[in-house]
C-alpha cells in the first residue's frame, strides 16, 4: 500500500488530506498493517479534512496493535491538566480570554471544507449584494421577529453583522433551539444590505472517532456523586460496590466482571462538603470536610491494589467553583493523597488509560443552566437526559460556551473549556439522575448517576427522578457496556447494553 492508496482509502470515506498531514505519514509506515487494523474506519457524514489528533490516533492504535503485548500494565496517563497561575484578573484578561476561545474554534471550523473562504466580518460589508460569503464569530445575539424569522448577530475581532434566518428556512429554523449566546459558529450565505440570509449554519462538532478496541480483556468502572459525609450517603449500597471490586459480593459471573475492572474514574462531588446550600448542616453525618475524605479514603483504600484510580472535583469539593477546578487540596484530602494509585486531576480535564483510550471528565456543574434555559435540551429530557448534555457540549466543542453558564478562570492565553482534543469517552455527573449511556460519532457518553439518596433540597428543587448506586462498566476489548445496580440488598441486577 503506497501513499496515494493512503489517500484513495480516506478519499472513499469522505475524508480528504493535505499535504502536510500526509509528510507525518513516515517511509517506514506499515501500510498493510494499517489497512488490515482499519477496515471498520468509519465513513464521514460530511466531507471533512483528516486532523493531526486523528493521524496520531492512527499511529498509536498501530502501535497498539502490532508492539503490544496481549498483557500490557495498566497505566493512567494525563493529557490535558489546566495549571492555574494566581494573579490579578482584570477586564484586558476577560478580552483575551474571548480572543484566544475565538481562535480555537475558528481553527477547527476552518477544518471545515466549505468554511476554507470564510472572512472577516469588516471584509462582509464590503462584498455586493447576493454575493456568497462565509463567515465565523461569537453569537452576540439572538431574537425572534413576529414572523417567525430569527436574526443572529454575529461577532468577530473586527465588527458585528445580523444574519437573518427566514422562517420558511425549516432545517435552520429547527437548529435555533440549539443555538446558545457566546458559542462561536460559521455562517454560509449571501450578502444583503448591511446584513447576510444564511443558507447553512456550521457548529464546530467534531469529526467520526475511530471506534478503539484494545486486546487486553479488562474494564473501567465509572462512578460520581459519592457525597461520602452526608446522612443521605448510601453507605450500604456503597460498601456492596467496594466488596463487589474486592470479588467479595455477587454472583461468581459478577465477580468475574469486577476481576476484569482495572481502571475506576470517579467525576466529583466526592464528599458532601460544608455550606454548599442552605441547611445543609442539618444533613451532614461528619461536619468537616477532613473527616468526610478521611471516611472516603478508609473506602478507596481498601480497594484492590490492581485497580487504578482517577479522581476530579465537583461543586461539592472543597475546592474554588470556578472552572478549570484544580485537582482535590493536599491540605484538605492529604488521607487520599497518602493512597498510592489515585491520579488527582483537575475539572475538566482528559486522561488517557491502558496507553489507548482518551476520557474526558467533567463533573457538569454547568449543566443546571443549560438544561433550564435551551429549549432544545428541555425537549430531549433535561435532567433525564445528561447524554444529550454531553452531545450538544461536542457539537460546540466548548464545556460551557455561554459567559453566564458558569464561574471560570479568564485565562489569557488559553481557553481550557474548548474541547480540543476528541476523547472516546465523555463522562460526567452532577445531576443525580439514572445513568445514561449512547454514542455520537462514536465517543461513548457517559451520564454517571450518584450514591446519594434524594435529599430535601433536591427536592425542594423539583428532582423527583433522582437514581442512586447504579455503575456503568466498559469492557475496553469488546466495548460492551454492564450496568451495575446495587440497590437490592437481595442481589445485584445487571443490565447490559451493547455499544
Amino acid at each position: 500500500m503506497t501513499k496515494q492508496k493512503l489517500v484513495q482509502f480516506f478519499f472513499e470515506r469522505n475524508y480528504m488530506i493535505t499535504p502536510d498531514i500526509l509528510k507525518k505519514f513516515p517511509d517506514s509506515f506499515d501500510y498493510d498493517s494499517f489497512l488490515d487494523a482499519h477496515k471498520n474506519f468509519q465513513r464521514s457524514q460530511s466531507t471533512s479534512l483528516l486532523t493531526e489528533d486523528m493521524v496520531q490516533d492512527i499511529f498509536q492504535t498501530k502501535a497498539q496493535i502490532v508492539q503490544t503485548p496481549l498483557i500490557q500494565p495498566t497505566k493512567i496517563e494525563v493529557i490535558d491538566i489546566y495549571n492555574d497561575k494566581p494573579k490579578k484578573r482584570e477586564v484586558k484578561d476577560f478580552v483575551g480570554y474571548m480572543r484566544m476561545r475565538y481562535a480555537s474554534l475558528k481553527k477547527i471550523l476552518l477544518q471545515r471544507p466549505e468554511l476554507q473562504t470564510a472572512i472577516s466580518i469588516n471584509k462582509a460589508f464590503t462584498k455586493s449584494q447576493k454575493e456568497p460569503v462565509a463567515l465565523l464569530g461569537f453569537v452576540y445575539a439572538k431574537d425572534q421577529t413576529k414572523n417567525g424569522h430569527y436574526i443572529l448577530e454575529l461577532e468577530d475581532p473586527t465588527g458585528i453583522i445580523k444574519v437573518l434566518i427566514g422562517s420558511k428556512n425549516v432545517e435552520l429554523i429547527a437548529l435555533m433551539d440549539e443555538i446558545v449566546l457566546d458559542e462561536v459558529i460559521g455562517v454560509i450565505g449571501t450578502m444583503g444590505d448591511s446584513m447576510v440570509y444564511a443558507k447553512e449554519i456550521i457548529f464546530p462538532d467534531i469529526p467520526i472517532k475511530e471506534y478503539k478496541r484494545i486486546q487486553d480483556d479488562v474494564c473501567v468502572c465509572f462512578i460520581s456523586d459519592l457525597h461520602v459525609g452526608s446522612k443521605m450517603f448510601a453507605k450500604e449500597e456503597f460498601e456492596h460496590f467496594i466488596d463487589w471490586l474486592n470479588l467479595l459480593y455477587g454472583t461468581e459471573e459478577q465477580k468475574e466482571l469486577a476481576r476484569k475492572v482495572k481502571y475506576l474514574v470517579i467525576s466529583g462531588d466526592l464528599i458532601d462538603g460544608v455550606g454548599i446550600y442552605p441547611g445543609q448542616e442539618k444533613e451532614l453525618y461528619i461536619d468537616d470536610i477532613y473527616g468526610q475524605y478521611d471516611a472516603l479514603a478508609v473506602y478507596l483504600g481498601s480497594l484492590r491494589d490492581d485497580i487504578k484510580i482517577v479522581v476530579c472535583g465537583g461543586n461539592h469539593d472543597a475546592l474554588r467553583l470556578s472552572e478549570p477546578q484544580p485537582p482535590l487540596s493536599k491540605e484538605f484530602a492529604r488521607s487520599l493523597y497518602k493512597l498510592k494509585n489515585i491520579t488527582f486531576v483537575t475539572n475538566p480535564s482528559m486522561v488517557r488509560i491502558h496507553n489507548t483510550f482518551d476520557i474526558l471528565m467533567y463533573h457538569g456543574y454547568c449543566f443546571d443552566y443549560y438544561m433550564n434555559n435551551v429549549e432544545f435540551l428541555r425537549k430531549a429530557g433535561s435532567y433525564d437526559a445528561s447524554d444529550a448534555m454531553m452531545q450538544f457540549a461536542l457539537k460546540k466543542r466548548h464545556i460551557a460556551p455561554t459567559h453566564v453558564s458558569t464561574l471560570y478562570i479568564p485565562d489569557p492565553e488559553r481557553d481550557p473549556l474548548v474541547i480540543e482534543r476528541v476523547p472516546d469517552f465523555f463522562v460526567s455527573g452532577h445531576i443525580h439522575h439514572d445513568v445514561k449511556i449512547t454514542t455520537y460519532k462514536n465517543v461513548t457518553l457517559i451520564g454517571c448517576c450518584s450514591f446519594q439518596y434524594k435529599t430535601a433540597f433536591q427536592e425542594k428543587l423539583g428532582h423527583t427522578n433522582i437514581t442512586w448506586a447504579k455503575s456503568p462498566i466498559i469492557n475496553l476489548k469488546t466495548r460492551q457496556v454492564t450496568v451495575m445496580d446495587f440497590r437490592k440488598e437481595e442481589e445485584i441486577i445487571k443490565n447490559e447494553i451493547i455499544l
